[in-house]
């Protein structure tokens, strides 16, 4: 006999709060997925200025190396694998925002204060999470093809 509903509430399987902290380990590669958004959903992102800003921001903060990326109007998504230094992906993220933000210079576009990330298990997840992210600009009606969106490259080719 199971236990009568007592109305009482367990907490959801649904974070609230993005759980951090890449575990790095040498049996396999370290691919991270990110999604940082833009504060209030504000659409300041999708433009050929800030778009050579992250690339720049990206480049110049080499402790991670950015594979591919979407740049939405609200949002950007990446990949990234350790580069060059070792520094913790959480401190990654947070500089390069700080190098975008200050070189737009608008204090009304900022970036939310968290991120999420989720390190990549296999190469078929990585595949599935970039099919996911490059048909963004298509769903959003943004354009007619995704491929005809501008906001999106590789810097860094990763290699499962």
């Amino acid at each position: 006999m199971s236990a009568p509903d007592t109305g009482s509430t367990k907490p959801s399987n649904r974070r609230r709060h993005p759980a951090h902290g890449v575990r790095i380990e040498s049996a396999a590669p370290t691919i991270v997925f990110l999604t940082a958004g833009t504060n209030n959903r504000m659409p300041w992102l999708a433009s050929a200025d800030v778009h050579a800003l992250l690339r720049r921001a990206w480049t110049e903060a080499s402790a991670w190396l950015v594979g591919r990326y979407m740049v939405m109007p609200d949002q950007v998504h990446l990949f990234a694998t350790p580069g060059h230094k070792e520094i913790e992906f959480d401190n990654w993220v947070r500089y390069w925002k700080s190098l975008v933000s200050k070189a737009v210079g608008n204090k009304t576009y900022r970036w939310q204060t968290d991120h999420w990330d989720r390190r990549m298990r296999t190469a078929s997840e990585c595949a599935e999470k970039w099919d996911h992210v490059s048909a963004n600009p298509l769903r959003h009606g943004l354009v007619k093809r995704s491929e005809d969106w501008p906001y999106h490259g590789v810097l860094n080719p990763l290699e499962w």
